[in-house]
């Protein structure tokens, strides 16, 4: 099996989506300010003024009950890929065993010039203003400016987690998409391939996508009610 996650499953924790209509950063936010290298260089303690709030306050959230179904899922099954595009590590501290981010990590920043990580505390200090200029930290290695460790528009998926993910789709039975609008390319892209190969394809939302008549089921509600629900019905303990 294959579980393909988005923001919706992170949004019950506090983390807020990207595009909702009441609290989407990106109607708050302009994406080409805060979210590609030009942007960045441009201003550099804009952007990370904007992205250790949110770093803080993923650090600050718990994981929800459709983490820990996912991964109470993995311990049921012979296999489980799980890829996100999330980029906070709500899925690790649920128990996933492992997960490929498509979109990097946001607890991980690393320097933009040598590409050494640059280590995060453990304990989050107060969140800051979600508007606070703050200016990046350099490098200890070579001196360079550190950026947020996310995938930005205009920049490649990481390669290795990207063609795993790319061929859990192709090989799936079963593909379970979750928490996504399905319109964020070329991540959306996977549950179009496991349609086309054949896969029984589930897809959990709160809201109508493209692929609802695509797909072999929609479960159409919260991720955190609808997951739990799912696996207990369909792998209950024994």
């Amino acid at each position: 099996m294959m579980v393909f996650t988005g923001a919706g499953v992170s949004a019950e924790s506090g983390v807020p989506t990207f595009r909702d209509a009441l609290t989407g950063l990106w109607e708050k936010f302009d994406p080409e300010a805060l979210a590609t290298p030009q942007g960045f260089e441009r201003d550099p303690a804009l952007v990370w003024g904007w992205y250790e709030w949110r770093r803080i306050l993923v650090q600050r959230a718990e994981p929800n009950p459709a983490h820990c179904a996912i991964a109470a899922l993995a311990g049921k099954l012979a296999r489980l890929t799980l890829v996100t595009q999330n980029v906070d590590d709500l899925h690790e501290r649920a128990g996933s065993p492992r997960v490929l981010h498509l979109h990097g990590r946001i607890g991980r920043p690393y320097c933009a010039a040598c590409g050494g990580e640059y280590p995060t505390p453990r304990e989050a200090p107060p969140l800051p203003a979600s508007g606070k200029r703050i200016e990046p930290p350099r490098c200890h290695r070579c001196g360079g400016r550190v950026r947020p460790g996310v995938v930005w528009f205009g920049e490649s998926l990481p390669r290795g987690p990207w063609e795993e993910a790319v061929e859990a789709a192709h090989g799936c039975d079963a593909f379970l998409c979750v928490g996504t609008s399905s319109i964020v390319e070329p991540a959306a892209g996977l549950t179009r391939a496991a349609i086309a190969a054949g896969s029984v394809t589930i897809q959990v939302n709160t809201d109508r996508t493209y692929l609802d008549e695509a797909v072999t089921l929609n479960l159409r509600g919260p991720a955190a009610r609808m997951l739990p629900q799912l696996v207990d019905q369909v792998w209950p303990e024994t």
